[in-house]
């Protein structure tokens, strides 16, 4: 499995405004902090954003959810 690069950007601004302010910090226990210097790649069929936290700069990594999966969350065991 190798990392594909895709381009945030690409995004219209209303999908990338959502996806820098709906984050979770781990290191600051916290939601919605917001996210810098967003980078977004597809791994495994999976696609992310990963960046740095704006509050303490730690990375932040979202996962996007397609149509298909939305809500459907499966408990890993």
């Amino acid at each position: 499995m190798e990392r594909i690069d895709r381009d945030f950007y690409a995004r219209d601004k209303e999908d990338q405004e959502a996806f820098l302010s709906q984050t979770w910090c781990n290191d600051c226990m916290e939601v919605d902090l917001g996210m810098k210097e967003p980078q977004e790649y597809e791994f495994d069929g999976v696609v992310y954003i990963e960046g740095k936290c704006v509050k303490c700069g730690a990375t932040v990594t979202t996962e996007i959810a397609d149509d298909d999966t939305d809500g459907e969350w499966e408990d890993e065991a």
